[in-house]
């Protein structure tokens, strides 16, 4: 896995389907807003050459008093704009996607599948929409640990699996994410928004930085060094200073300027 690439296998494991418990679907259709506001309802054939990122959500995300998660918006620097969450769980996600930089563009409560199969009809809205900059598609459910091995929701994992399957998408169910890595992403995320105090130390960062050097060294060329850690944790979330994030961040971690073929931030 290359810098800043997010695997999505969370801290679950992926049962494998059971062709026993889903038989092939036999009709498979797929609501979605475009841009406009205009609402569709499409064979799953067409499916696969819709943008759905452009679109809106299908369903008003529920906020309500004593609901059991907790709704939001997370401020997505890949566009610099609000991206709606159900849940705090949903938005940890939604960081890691923001980060990756395999990732274009990503939305939430995208599209609906009306589905038939063997068992009956089902219906079902998938958590986000992402699309990768080389045009492939990953779809993710984002569930609650404690609800990962309810039958309900091996059912419907498996029957959105088969739906991928069909349209050439990537699919997973997700929980809690796992390791180093989440850990230094949210560390990082802190410093994620536009620059302006600092914005004149980027050049002298990145120039210190060409050859892998120790942060805490780093940070002993800056006249200011807590104001020099905030833009250097900039640079870190753009991977402009590229580091390995499977580790913890210290000052003892070298890190590098990257190789830039265009930026953000």
């Amino acid at each position: 896995m290359g810098e800043g690439e997010i695997a999505v296998s969370g801290d679950t494991e992926v049962p494998e389907p059971s062709d026993a418990s889903v038989r092939e679907i036999d009709l498979v259709r797929v609501r979605y807003i475009d841009a406009e506001g205009a609402e569709h309802l499409v064979r799953l054939e067409e499916a696969a050459d819709v943008r759905f990122e452009d679109g809106r959500m299908v369903r008003a995300i529920p906020s309500h008093r004593d609901q059991g998660h907790m709704p939001g918006q997370y401020w997505v620097a890949k566009w610099g704009d609000f991206a709606e969450y159900e849940s705090v769980l949903e938005s940890k996600w939604l960081m890691l996607l923001d980060f990756d930089p395999r990732v274009s563009a990503f939305v939430t409560q995208p599209l609906e599948f009306d589905a038939i199969d063997a068992r009956g009809a089902w219906r079902h809205t998938p958590d986000v929409f992402a699309r990768r900059r080389d045009g492939s598609v990953l779809l993710l459910d984002v569930k609650n640990p404690e609800l990962r091995d309810d039958p309900k929701v091996l059912l419907q994992e498996e029957r959105t699996r088969r739906v991928c399957e069909r349209l050439g998408w990537e699919y997973a169910m997700v929980s809690e994410p796992s390791g180093q890595l989440w850990v230094n992403v949210d560390l990082l995320s802190s410093a994620r928004r536009p620059l302006h105090l600092g914005a004149d130390l980027v050049p002298r960062l990145l120039e210190l930085a060409r050859e892998p050097v120790e942060i805490g060294e780093l940070m002993r060329f800056m006249e200011f060094p807590d104001l020099a850690r905030g833009v250097l944790y900039h640079l870190m979330w753009h991977q402009r200073i590229v580091t390995d994030l499977d580790r913890p961040l210290r000052d003892t971690t070298l890190v590098k300027t990257a190789a830039e073929v265009g930026h953000d931030g």
